[in-house]
């Protein structure tokens, strides 16, 4: 069962790095210049699937460890909340640093998902479309960790 738990979560993974570099010739654009509306549209539809990417692995990582995601109208935010801290049965999975980082991403999905496009505004985007590749390297070393030490026990 942890070798299908690795398989799927490095399964997700290569998603991830098919995302980015699917958008990389955008996202070097937008470095030095603003996107066009149209441009907009498409990085956030990008964050929109880059943070899903992240959940997916989570997602599977509690249902590996205590059987089920969290449930109620929260349980976006107490699923991400709770990889940075120790289950009952595995250890913390991310940083309280990259939960924090994560947590943008997590907002801009529930922003997105409850607007209309023409609301979008690179100001509030910027940050998160620039820094998608150093949070997905972050993630990727921190779940190399995590796997590394088999999950279970304390941090």
């Amino acid at each position: 069962m942890w070798d299908d738990l690795r398989e799927k979560a490095a399964v997700e993974r290569e998603q991830l790095r098919r995302l980015l570099d699917h958008c990389r010739p955008l996202l070097e654009r937008c470095v030095s210049n603003p996107p066009s509306d149209f441009e907009l549209y498409t990085l956030a539809a990008m964050l929109h699937s880059f943070y899903n990417g992240v959940e997916n692995i989570f997602k599977r990582i509690a249902e590996k460890f205590e059987g089920e995601p969290p449930r109620g109208q929260a349980w976006h935010r107490d699923l991400l909340d709770s990889m940075g801290k120790r289950g009952s049965a595995r250890r913390a999975v991310i940083s309280v640093a990259l939960v924090e980082r994560l947590d943008a991403y997590l907002d801009f999905r529930h922003f997105f998902r409850h607007s209309y496009i023409f609301d979008l505004r690179w100001d509030r985007m910027k940050s998160l479309v620039l820094e998608c590749e150093q949070t997905l390297k972050l993630l990727e070393d921190e779940l190399d960790r995590f796997f590394a030490a088999g999950g279970e026990g304390g941090r």
